[in-house]
């Protein structure tokens, strides 16, 4: 599938639906602290969308990529631009080019603080299912 082709097939459904796929996926393997950042109203972001989670370790974090990629490819057929971090590491990246989901360990999330990056985005964010 060519990025034309994933940007077309993304552009059928709302960003709205598109985001709440990707936010059940990282809820089914019990991501953390979820928040989806609206940044279509500014002027220096590079896509329409952030969103981020962590977990409680690198096995989880593979867990959520994993599940997010499966899920969206058998819900909407579109598989992402690229992933990055698969080998272990402590911030994964999904890449749907208008949605970028950034996966981190706890203490990464904290270090590279992107919520303060973007404060300015609207923001939602979802309780966690469990503690």
């Amino acid at each position: 599938m060519n990025n034309n082709h994933i940007v077309a097939e993304q552009s059928k459904m709302s960003p709205e639906i598109f985001n709440t796929l990707i936010v059940s996926a990282i809820q089914d393997i019990k991501g953390k602290d979820i928040a989806v950042f609206d940044l279509r109203e500014l002027d220096m972001a590079s896509n329409d969308f952030f969103i981020i989670c962590h977990g409680t370790s690198k096995t989880q974090l593979t867990g959520i990529i994993n599940n997010i990629e499966k899920k969206v490819y058998e819900e909407t057929g579109i598989r992402p631009n690229h992933s990055e971090g698969k080998q272990g590491t402590s911030w994964m990246l999904v890449d749907y080019f208008s949605v970028i989901v950034h996966i981190f360990t706890k203490d990464k999330r904290e270090f590279y603080k992107l919520e303060d990056l973007w404060s300015d985005a609207k923001i939602q964010k979802f309780d966690d299912s469990e503690e």
